[in-house]
Parts: structure tokens; C-alpha cells; sequence
């Protein structure tokens, strides 16, 4: 049985010129998943602009890969909302990605007021400033798996389940969601009269990794950096479980689902996870010993016994939903994941460019998904 144009349309990067010319905000362009994120939709002919703080490490993926020169990229704060709207008039988007965070846990408990405003204060300019730009069809707003109330529950959380968050950062990301909801209702339903409003979604991913991502405190980074430095990385929480996913993964969900938002598609204008396969779903000492297995053992690793704040030892995504409504499948298993990764920061620790690894991953991401649809309707 053959495939027809239709089911490839349905797939991220595979609809015959969706991206061409259009107008692209990325909110968090200069960070890990918004580089990415930018040069992929370049590469699918989207005029992309991007509106954030300077690259929050040095080095960073949005310089290395030199993801200015395809990108409007303004520098400021997401709490200046003056600064914000005045990049929506100007550049007129007709999709919203909103990826503008403080990401990480132990950050969020020394400077929780900025993490709270970051995060919610920054996602409620976004909906503001969209309120006022009658351009905008598709808006994704990104939050987090750590939005969910966690009570270590075997199975995967569902969109359903009640929002929570023990530390500062997971409960500003469920504030997110809480307040991406309520815009969605009192602004832009759909269903009364506001017919021809933006379309806002929602989207949670699991755990990303990948090439070019050097935040401090992240476990990958950590890694990379103590094998640069020929040291053990030290390794708070090697226990901890998580659903582990390539970065192209879940941005692969944001494109379907955008793409799904501006078709206008029933129902498509709410939360959704982007998580791996149960596979994927690994303990952090997985992850250590693969990646030292990839670089020959020399990424040695020992635990912290320092005291450290608390975060939850189990998490996990339940994504039957995209797969079933969207059409959107995790390709990439767990031992992939970390061979992609690796192979990145190999390349660029060979003195390869930056620019053409990640575009070589985006390239052959789109084939596999290719593949992966065709194989399935064969």
C-alpha cells in the first residue's frame, strides 16, 4: 500500500512549502531548544524572528551555529511588555512559538521572584501583546512535563491530570498553563464569538537533550564539560527518572501542532505532551554510563552527597494523544538519543561547525520521520 501526500502532510517539515514566507516569532531564540527550533524552520523557509535575552551561556548554541544571520532577533527582557508589543507591530507574526523561560529547578529556588515573573509574568505579555496583533493565527505556548502535580505515579501523566509543582520552577510552569488556559477561554474561544482569533495551544515535553546545549546545572552539559576539563562530573541525583527525548522530538510536535492550529483543526487549541516512549523513560545513571560508554568510559561521574533541594525522583509523559489526534510520533530511541548527542559533541570538540552539525541532525530527523510514516502505511 502506497502513501499519499496527505498522510506526509500531517508530519513536521514534510508539508510542501506550510513554512515558505511565513512570519515566525520564536520567544527564546537565543536559547537551547530555540536555536534549534530557528534553524529549523529557516531551513523550511519560515522568516523567522526571534525576541529574547542574550545567550544565557557562553558558550551557546545561538552563537556557535550563528543562528543571528537567519533570524530578526531583538534582545530584551519577555517582562518588558512595552519592548515585546512593539516586536509584534513590527514584524506582524502570523505564528507564535513561546519558549522565553527561566528552565531550570535549582536556579528557581535562589531567585524564585525572578523565576515566577519570567515565567508567568513573561507568558502573560506574550498573550497580551497577541491580543493586540490581529496577525497571529497559531500560538504554542511551551511549559514543561514538571507542570503536573507529581505523585510519582508509575504511569505517564495525562493532559488531564491536576497541576502542581513543588519547587518554584514546575509551579510557575503550571501558573503557565493556568494562565494560558484562562486567555484561551476569556480571549480567544473559539467556540462564542470571537470566530477568527488565534488558535493557542499549549505543549509539555519530556527531558531534552542534544547537541550544543551547555546550560549550567544540566546533566548533559555537566558531562560535556567534565570530560572537556578531564574531571569526574559531580552527579546530584543519579536515581532520578525521567522521560529522556532528543531536542528535535519534541520541537517536531510544536511544528505539528502549530501547523495543526493554523488548519483551524477542532480541539487542537489545548495542552499537549510531547514525551518519549517508555524506552526512553531512564534513570540519570543511564544516561551517565551511556554517555561515558560513547566517549570511550572518559566521562566519568560520581554522586554528590551534598545536600541539595528536593526534586521528584519519578516523572514521566503519557503522549497517546498526540499520536493519536496530531499524528505525531517519538522516532528516536533512548540509546539514539545519546548517539546523536554524542556524536554533535564530537564533532564540535573535532573543531567541526556548530551551524552545519545541527542542520545535518534536522536533515536526517526530517528523513527518518519520512521513512517512518511511509513504512507504517507499506
Amino acid at each position: 500500500m502506497g502513501i499519499g501526500k496527505s498522510t506526509l502532510e500531517g508530519v513536521a517539515g514534510l508539508r510542501d512549502d506550510f513554512w515558505k514566507n511565513k512570519s515566525v516569532l520564536i520567544t527564546g531564540h537565543t536559547g537551547f531548544k530555540g536555536a534549534w527550533l530557528s534553524l529549523w524552520l529557516n531551513s523550511l523557509g519560515a522568516n523567522v524572528s526571534g525576541y529574547a535575552t542574550e545567550p544565557p551561556t557562553n558558550p551557546s548554541l545561538f552563537e556557535l551555529a550563528s543562528v543571528g544571520i537567519c533570524t530578526q532577533s531583538t534582545i530584551a527582557d519577555i517582562r518588558d511588555s512595552a519592548s515585546l508589543e512593539g516586536v509584534f507591530k513590527s514584524n506582524q507574526p502570523e505564528i507564535v512559538f513561546h519558549l522565553a523561560a527561566q528552565s531550570l529547578v535549582r536556579p528557581s529556588y535562589k531567585d524564585p521572584v525572578e523565576t515566577f515573573t519570567t515565567n508567568v509574568i513573561g507568558t502573560v505579555n506574550v498573550l497580551e501583546s497577541i491580543r493586540n496583533c490581529k496577525s497571529v493565527k497559531a500560538v504554542v505556548i511551551v511549559t514543561s512535563d514538571k507542570c503536573y502535580e507529581n505523585r510519582q505515579w508509575a504511569r505517564g501523566y495525562r493532559e488531564n491530570d491536576p497541576l502542581g509543582g513543588y519547587d518554584p520552577y514546575s509551579s510557575s510552569k503550571a501558573c503557565a498553563e493556568l494562565v494560558t488556559a484562562s486567555y484561551r477561554c476569556s480571549f480567544f474561544n473559539r467556540k462564542d464569538s470571537q470566530a477568527g482569533c488565534p488558535s493557542i495551544a499549549s505543549a509539555r515535553a519530556g527531558n531534552v537533550i542534544g547537541g550544543g546545549d551547555w546550560a549550567a546545572d544540566r546533566l548533559i552539559p555537566d558531562l560535556v564539560r567534565a570530560l572537556i576539563d578531564n574531571r569526574s562530573a559531580v552527579i546530584r541525583n543519579p536515581l532520578a527518572i525521567r522521560p529522556w527525548q532528543h531536542v528535535l522530538e519534541p520541537l517536531s510536535g510544536y511544528i505539528t501542532l502549530a501547523e495543526s492550529l493554523c488548519d483551524s483543526q477542532s480541539g487542537t487549541d489545548q495542552a499537549w505532551n510531547f514525551g518519549p516512549d517508555e524506552e526512553n523513560v531512564r534513570s540519570v545513571n543511564d544516561v551517565c554510563d551511556g554517555m561515558a560508554g560513547r566517549f570511550e568510559d572518559a566521562a566519568y561521574w560520581r554522586r554528590d552527597t551534598s545536600q541539595n533541594p528536593h526534586e521528584a525522583h519519578l516523572l514521566q509523559l503519557d503522549s497517546s494523544k498526540a499520536r493519536r489526534e496530531l499524528g505525531w510520533e517519538s522516532i528516536l530511541g533512548f540509546e539514539e538519543a545519546l548517539d546523536w548527542t554524542a556524536q554533535w559533541y564530537k564533532g564540535y570538540m573535532a573543531g567541526k561547525d556548530a551551524r552545519e552539525l545541527t542542520l545535518n541532525d534536522i536533515d536526517r530527523y526530517q528523513l527518518r520521520l519520512s521513512r517512518s510514516i511511509q513504512a507504517a502505511f507499506i
